[in-house]
């Protein structure tokens, strides 16, 4: 089975599934901690190499002021338990601005947990023009990459996004250029395993040629 290096992870839905259950919105972060862990797993036991999730962006802050306090926990939340397992662990984010977690600012440069191993990536206050706020297209496409403030993010295969939803959303817009866009209906909190090994047989069906 040809498995993706890099799978980027775009948890949609959190809100929807709060409102659905009878529950507040900002209830519904919390509820997407456990999957975040168990899919870590998953990728681990499949040998993919590295992951990316997709915490809040920098638009993400203009929501309500509880919704944006349950998110930012929930994102710290999410980096401890990842951090209680073998990785190289990478939180990339305007961490300059008030809304980037303080407890978060010791993964701003990539941090070998344990024995290492899978490199996870976690986006917090991430803005696609703040990443690329330093890079010129007039430049070689090396000169560009080593511009992002992402840079040390490689080039994502496969994205999956839950919630339906058909759209990036400004995720990592260098390193997905060329990745493959997996999108399930199915809620975030909602996640199960079959979500991932759905994912993984489409990718297997798609032509991979880069370009070329």
């Amino acid at each position: 089975m040809r498995v993706p290096r890099h799978i980027g992870v775009i948890p949609d839905g959190n809100r929807r599934w709060a409102v659905q259950a009878g529950m507040e919105k900002k209830d519904g972060y919390e509820r997407g901690l456990e999957p975040g862990v168990r899919l870590l797993n998953l990728a681990r036991e499949n040998h993919i190499e590295e992951i990316t999730y997709y915490g809040f962006t920098v638009d993400n802050c203009k929501r309500p002021k509880e919704q944006v306090e349950a998110f930012q926990k929930a994102c710290v939340d999410a980096v401890n338990l990842i951090a209680e397992n073998d990785v190289s662990l990478l939180v990339v984010g305007n961490d300059e601005s008030k809304m980037f977690p303080k407890e978060l600012l010791k993964y701003r440069k990539r941090v070998d947990i344990g024995k290492g191993g899978i490199k996870v990536n976690f986006l917090v206050n991430y803005g696609w023009e703040w990443d690329l706020e330093n890079t010129s297209l007039a430049t070689g496409k090396r000169e560009l990459w080593t511009s992002l403030k992402t840079a040390d993010i490689s080039r994502v295969d496969l994205i999956i996004r839950w919630g339906g939803r058909r759209r990036l959303s400004g995720f990592l817009p260098i390193q997905s250029v060329y990745s493959d866009f997996y999108v399930l209906d199915t809620l975030w909190p909602d996640f199960t395993e079959q979500d991932f090994y759905r994912a993984l047989a489409w990718y297997q069906e798609q032509d991979i040629t880069l370009g070329g």
